[in-house]
């Protein structure tokens, strides 16, 4: 080899270590970045002649695609279930627990209590007075549970909405990105942190609907959704859903009240296992919108109907007639069965027996529409609205089973049904937050690891060292020929 060669040889080889000291600071440096892929340099020798060295064939982004697909689902299971879990967690806290003294369980306890209580001395007004208060407070236990679910549903139209906007414009984001990698590809120029940055966008993607990747031979990528809604594929495909601006227990997306998601302008399923965007938090919305919130609001409906049919008989006050509202009714009225959807929120309290809206209390104990006051003494209507109120009875609609049950009872299977979901869900976020750290961990062992970034910093300056010395030792050959 002549000095000339050796030194060209020695040239390369500087800046080659030059460029992998680049490469190893880079990825120490964004060792904690999300989406960032590790750099390496590939090298290749160069020999013609008598001549040698090596030039850097390749910067390759070294990132495992299948760990990393696995950690996306898992981060859209994990935004599914958590969504339909906060749904039940917020149900609770408006319903209350067992133990809650503020709960629809104990409201009820303490309006029989007090029924009881107005019995025993049914001459005294603070204890009618005192039933009629517990009464209306279950009433207002129900309204608000109904006005809660019907909010519930209202925000998951909103964050429908929202996720429909923030995927659009990461679906332009990624047909973007895809076309500049394609274009440096082409032009021989790296394209990692391109790459990166699309890693974060379907990182951010995948929480609204989980994903499938491919990867194309000119660097592109195409994505679809597990079960083949094509998202991306050349051109971004566009998501459209029109909000409603209220919602009420009536309205439903089966009868065309409520909007249904679209993608290309065709109607997209949202409702099973087998939609096109099931699995994450765009169709967790639509489940808290469409069905968890639906259920909801039908076993408050069948708690609210029973209540008032227990009182709306006649032989529990025969001052009522056929038509007449009982000591529950439907806003006023009495409840008519075809009307049922929504009744939680309009059930209220007789007007016969609240001072304020000119009744009274003692009507309590004479009859809601008795012609004058009855005996003071007589405690058989407050006997027989106790009676009323723990005759079992199964109830007429729901899903809370056939058994007959008293008033009590049928509260708290309802709250036992919602209990159930909400921890069989509270399982499902750990079971779902564990796999996702699990995997988010194995990702990161996968990613930059600082020790050997710098065990190989050493290498290469070894190297480094090895080529400057070259180079010095034949300036020096050079130097003793021109002596010469």
């Amino acid at each position: 080899m002549s000095i000339s060669s050796a030194i060209s040889s020695a040239l390369s080889g500087l800046n080659a270590s030059s460029r992998q000291v680049q490469a190893i600071s880079t990825n120490l440096a964004n060792s904690l970045t999300p989406g960032y892929g590790v750099r390496q340099l590939e090298l290749e020798s160069l020999s013609s002649g008598l001549s040698g060295g090596v030039r850097i064939a390749a910067i390759t982004r070294n990132v495992d695609e299948a760990l990393i697909s696995d950690r996306r689902r898992a981060d859209s299971a994990l935004a599914s279930s958590t969504t339909s879990a906060t749904f039940f967690a917020e149900l609770e806290r408006t319903l209350g627990t067992p133990e809650d003294p503020k709960s629809l369980t104990a409201r009820l306890a303490e309006f029989e209590a007090s029924l009881i209580s107005a019995s025993a001395r049914p001459e005294e007004e603070t204890r009618l007075q005192s039933a009629v208060l517990r009464a209306d407070e279950i009433v207002q236990a129900l309204n608000n549970a109904s006005d809660r679910v019907q909010a519930l549903r209202s925000d998951a139209e909103t964050r429908i909405q929202q996720d429909v906007t923030n995927a659009n414009e990461y679906l332009r984001q990624l047909e973007t990105l895809n076309g500049q990698i394609v274009d440096a590809k082409n032009r021989g120029v790296p394209a990692a942190a391109l790459q990166d940055q699309r890693s974060v966008v379907l990182d951010q993607l995948t929480e609204i609907v989980p994903l499938r990747v491919f990867q194309r031979d000119n660097g592109s990528i195409s994505i679809y959704t597990p079960t083949g809604a094509g998202l991306l594929d050349g051109r971004a495909a566009e998501l459209s859903f029109s909000p409603a601006n209220v919602i009420a227990p009536h309205m439903t997306q089966a009868n065309g009240l409520l909007a249904q998601l679209e993608i290309n302008g065709n109607p997209v399923a949202t409702a099973d296992d087998r939609s096109p965007i099931a699995g994450g938090r765009l169709a967790a919305n639509f489940g808290v919108r469409d069905g968890l919130a639906v259920d909801a609001q039908a076993q408050l409906d069948a708690i609210a109907r029973n209540l008032i049919e227990r009182f709306q008989d006649t032989a529990v006050d025969p001052t009522i007639t056929p038509g007449d509202p009982g000591l529950f009714s439907d806003g006023g009225a009495a409840f008519d069965a075809v009307d049922e959807v929504g009744i939680a929120g309009r059930i209220s309290l007789s007007d016969e027996v609240r001072p304020e809206a000119g009744g009274d209390y003692r009507r309590l104990r004479d009859g809601l529409y008795a012609a004058g006051p009855g005996s003071p003494g007589d405690a058989t209507l407050l006997q027989n609205l106790t009676q009323a109120l723990s005759e079992v009875d199964a109830l007429a609609s729901g899903n809370l089973g056939g058994t007959s049950r008293g008033a009590a009872g049928h509260v708290a299977s309802m709250m036992g049904y919602f209990g159930e979901q909400r921890l069989s869900l509270d399982q499902s976020v750990a079971f779902s937050r564990s796999n996702q750290a699990g995997l988010v961990e194995n990702e990161l062992s996968f990613g930059v690891n600082t020790d050997e970034e710098l065990q190989r910093l050493l290498l290469v300056e070894q190297a480094y060292a090895a080529n400057a010395r070259l180079i010095q030792t034949a300036g020096e050959m050079l130097d003793e020929l021109l002596r010469i």
